[in-house]
């Protein structure tokens, strides 16, 4: 018996975050998909509150990160404070290195509206079904069967996909269909979160505070636009009912210096936090969890949104390069080994960040957080991003997960120039695909007949890295105006490395220029 050639080459259930952002990249890359969503318009509250210069640097890659930006602040600082004025901690953001600021205040239901318009720009290729819910997904040897209701009519349809991303969410049932668990904890605190819209400035509004206390810790922070947020956590003994009003909010807000003339309060929720993992992130051959269909997170560190959307950038150009026959389908297990540890470190980071908040800190630690604030040293919220494990070829791991050499790092992202003089950002002038960069040398002069063979096999080119007080000796060159991408190979003892789609390095010539295995 043959089964139907696929309608799609993925299918997407869900359409927040991490399913849009799969979509914008998937449509990027040539690939055909439709996506299931169950709500018929966008969930109206904000719920994650920034994006940082990874992040954007994926917008950036579909081409979304101006668009994205029009409803964003540059993040300023963090710091945190105690109820009598006396601030304990202040992080300023140092300047980005991946082209973008280091971080940015959000407003969640203007960036997905920004993010499904742009996934509308690939016409039919890539269309969004709302109104509809996943109730059965069964994989084969040829792909995969989503069947769907119509939420309103019960109707029923079938859809055949080459590949499946599940990306609704905690309750999602193609894992619990798919006999997955997810495993970990949901802490006992309850949390109300409060949104207003703001009326005027008051003192220190952009900076985002935590306001530091054991009992009754707040984070206060300015979302885009017009729009302010404060996450309170509930006494021991109060429930979401002794919130059931503005009247019985207000004075949560008056405690940390709030007034009726400062804002308007637009709405409120209450939430538990979670820390939880997906037994497995890939279901079979041809299903993956992302987003937090795969993880929860608390909110302290900001990443438990970003994180589906780098998971969704992750499997994105790998099921591309499956289909495109220039990958082994092999390099699809590189997803969860890839994403999982730096899920669990940021996860790691966020918990802590929420021990500094609600004042849990010993003495010692309170101490040694004292000392690397004044030594400048970067806390690893700010880390650059890196991969302790995947597809990548001589990567050596070190102390807390972050390699020890080239390999595994983002390259920077400076201003660059082409050969014919047109200036911009680095990857707008790379393009897609891999690419290989010699520190002012050819690389393709500096491979193995072997490697380069490899190389070519999935497309790669080959690009001369060259100063701005040089000469461009190839129609290839590329001109590091800013100078912090060729300081930035040589800090690392690297003449040539290759880039794999997503600007991680996959090989040096120091550990050996092979494709991975």
């Amino acid at each position: 018996m043959t089964t139907p050639e696929p309608d799609v080459d993925v299918a997407i259930i869900g359409f927040g975050p991490s399913g849009v952002a799969a979509a914008n990249a998937l449509g990027t890359l040539g690939l055909t998909v439709r996506a299931f969503e169950r709500e018929s318009d966008i969930y109206g509250r904000a719920r994650a509150v920034t994006v940082n210069d990874w992040t954007m640097r994926l917008f950036q890659s579909v081409g979304l990160d101006a668009r994205v930006k029009e409803d964003m602040d540059p993040t300023v600082a963090l710091r945190w404070v105690t109820y009598d004025g006396t601030e304990l901690l202040r992080l300023p953001f140092p300047p980005g290195q991946l082209g973008h600021a280091t971080s940015y205040a959000i407003y969640q239901p203007l960036m997905e509206q920004k993010l499904r318009d742009g996934a509308c720009r690939f016409g039919d290729k890539v269309r969004a079904v709302y109104g509809v819910e996943a109730i059965d997904v069964e994989q084969d040897a040829d792909g995969v069967t989503v069947t769907t209701r119509d939420v309103a009519t019960g109707a029923t349809a079938a859809t055949r996909a080459r590949y499946v991303l599940a990306c609704h969410g905690g309750e999602a049932k193609t894992r619990e269909l798919l006999g997955v668990n997810l495993l970990g904890d949901t802490l006992d605190t309850r949390w109300i979160v409060i949104d207003g819209k703001v009326k005027r400035w008051w003192p220190n509004r952009h900076i985002l505070t935590f306001w530091s206390d054991k009992e009754r810790p707040v984070v206060d922070i300015a979302l885009g636009r017009d729009n302010h947020r404060w996450e309170i956590p509930l006494k021991q003994g109060e429930s979401d009912a002794d919130l059931d009003s503005e009247d019985r909010i207000w004075p949560l807000l008056e405690s940390v210096g709030v007034s009726r003339d400062d804002i308007d309060i637009h709405g409120w929720a209450f939430y538990s936090h979670h820390i939880r993992f997906a037994e497995q992130w890939r279901l079979g051959e041809r299903v993956f969890l992302l987003g937090d269909a795969a993880h929860l997170m608390p909110p302290w560190a900001g990443s438990g949104m970003q994180s589906g959307i780098r998971d969704a950038f992750n499997i994105a150009w790998k099921i591309a390069g499956v289909l495109d026959g220039t990958l082994p389908e092999s390099v699809l297990d590189s997803y969860e080994a890839e994403r999982r540890p730096n899920v669990e470190f940021y996860t790691g980071v966020s918990v802590e960040l929420g021990r500094i908040i609600k004042q849990e800190l010993s003495e010692e630690e309170q101490a040694a957080l004292a000392a690397s604030q004044e030594s400048g040293e970067l806390p690893p919220l700010l880390w650059p991003p890196t991969y302790p494990t995947g597809w990548f070829t001589g990567l050596e791991p070190g102390p807390m997960g972050v390699p020890q050499g080239v390999v595994g790092r983002m390259i920077p992202q400076p201003r660059a120039a082409n050969c014919q003089g047109l200036i911009g950002p680095l990857d707008d002038l790379l393009g897609q695909g891999f690419v290989v960069l010699g520190d002012n040398i050819d690389p393709a002069t500096v491979l193995s007949a072997e490697e380069k063979a490899g190389w070519d096999r999935v497309g790669a080119r080959y690009v001369a890295v060259r100063a701005a007080d040089q000469g461009s000796e190839s129609a290839h060159d590329i001109v590091d105006i800013d100078g912090t991408l060729l300081a930035w190979l040589r800090e690392h003892d690297a003449r040539v490395v290759v880039c794999r789609p997503d600007r991680f390095v996959a090989a040096a010539d120091s550990t050996g220029l092979g494709l991975p295995a």
